[in-house]
C-alpha cells in the first residue's frame, strides 16, 4: 500500500506532506490557500491522502459550531518522506502518537496562529507579488539557536519595490497570544541580542500581538531596544494584506506604520546565508 501511494504521489503532495511534518499541523483552509485552486479540489485531495494514511486529521472541540479539520502527518506519509531521505521511519523521527499529540496540546491554537502568519504571506504573494523564501519551524529554530533564543519561526520575505528592486527581510517571529506576562515577553530580547553578538548577524524580531491594548503596553516596556523590533496586531480587520501590509510599527520610532517589505529598507538587514543551504524546501511547492 505504501509503495502504491509513493507511486501515485504528485510533487504537490510531497511538498504538502513535508510542510505538514515541518510545521506539525495545518487546517484545511490553510492547506487550500497554500496548494489548491479551489476548496473542492483541496477536500478531494486531502481526503485521498487521508484514506491512504498519508495524513491524519482531527477536529478540535468547539462550544458552538465546529472547527475545521486539522491535518498532521500520517504513518504512510512519514514512510514516504523517510525513504526519500534514505532513512527508516524511526531514523526520520516519526511517531504517530507524537504527531497526533498536538490535538490535545494547549499549544495547538498558538501553532495554528504561527502557521496562519506565513500562510497569509503566501496568499498575499500569490495575489500581489512577493515571495516567502524561508519559513522555518520553531523546532528547526531551536535546533540551530535554542541555546540563546527560541523564536516561534524564522522567515525571509522578499517583496518588489516601486523602483523595480527587491527588498528582502529576514526576521524572527514572536506570535503572542496574551498568555505570558509582558515582562517575560520583553525578556526574550536578551537572548536575541546574545544571538546577534554570537553570530555577527542581527535579525529583527517581529511581535505579532492579539490586541491594540497589549501592543501599546508592550511598546511602553520595549522603549528603544538594542536590536530591531517591530510590533503589529493580528486581529482579522487589521489589514487586507495581513502581515505583509502597512501594520508594522518599529519600536522606538514614531511615524506611520510600515509594510513588511519596507522594514528591510529601514533596517538594511543582511540575509542569513549560514544555514539556508541545509534542508531547505519550497514551503508551498510552487
Amino acid at each position: 500500500m505504501v509503495a502504491e501511494l509513493a507511486y501515485r504521489l504528485t510533487v504537490r503532495d510531497r511538498n504538502l506532506l513535508a510542510l505538514v511534518w515541518e510545521h506539525r499541523v495545518l487546517t484545511t483552509g490553510q492547506l487550500t490557500r497554500l496548494f489548491f485552486p479551489t476548496p473542492e479540489r483541496a477536500r478531494q485531495r486531502l481526503n485521498h491522502l487521508y484514506n491512504h494514511h498519508a495524513l491524519l486529521r482531527f477536529r478540535p472541540w468547539a462550544p458552538v459550531g465546529s472547527k475545521p479539520w486539522h491535518w498532521v502527518l500520517g504513518p504512510a506519509g512519514a514512510h514516504v518522506l523517510a525513504v526519500e531521505q534514505g532513512q527508516s521511519t524511526a531514523e526520520f523521527g516519526y511517531r504517530q502518537d507524537t504527531a497526533t499529540a498536538i490535538a490535545v496540546s494547549p499549544r495547538l491554537a498558538h501553532q495554528i496562529g504561527v502557521n496562519e502568519f506565513f500562510v497569509s504571506l503566501h496568499a498575499h504573494a500569490r495575489r500581489q507579488g512577493g515571495t516567502v523564501e524561508q519559513w522555518w519551524s520553531e523546532h528547526r529554530c531551536a535546533a540551530l539557536w535554542g541555546d540563546l533564543a527560541r523564536p516561534d519561526a524564522f522567515g525571509r520575505w522578499t517583496e518588489p519595490s516601486i523602483d523595480g528592486t527587491a527588498a528582502t527581510l529576514d526576521f524572527f517571529l514572536e506570535h503572542d497570544t496574551g498568555t505570558e506576562t509582558l515582562a517575560r515577553v520583553t525578556a526574550k530580547l536578551g537572548g536575541y541580542a546574545d544571538l546577534a553578538e554570537a553570530t555577527g548577524t542581527t535579525t529583527p524580531v517581529l511581535f505579532w500581538l492579539p490586541s491594540p491594548k497589549r501592543e501599546a503596553n508592550l511598546r511602553r516596556l520595549l522603549g528603544t531596544p538594542e536590536i530591531p523590533v517591530a510590533t503589529a496586531v493580528h486581529t482579522p480587520d487589521t489589514s487586507l494584506d495581513g502581515p505583509a501590509g502597512p501594520v508594522w510599527q518599529p519600536a522606538g520610532a514614531p511615524g506611520p506604520r510600515r509594510r513588511l517589505g519596507d522594514l528591510a529598507h529601514l533596517w538594511a538587514t543582511v540575509p542569513r546565508h549560514d544555514h539556508t543551504q541545509e534542508g531547505d524546501h519550497d514551503a508551498a511547492g510552487s
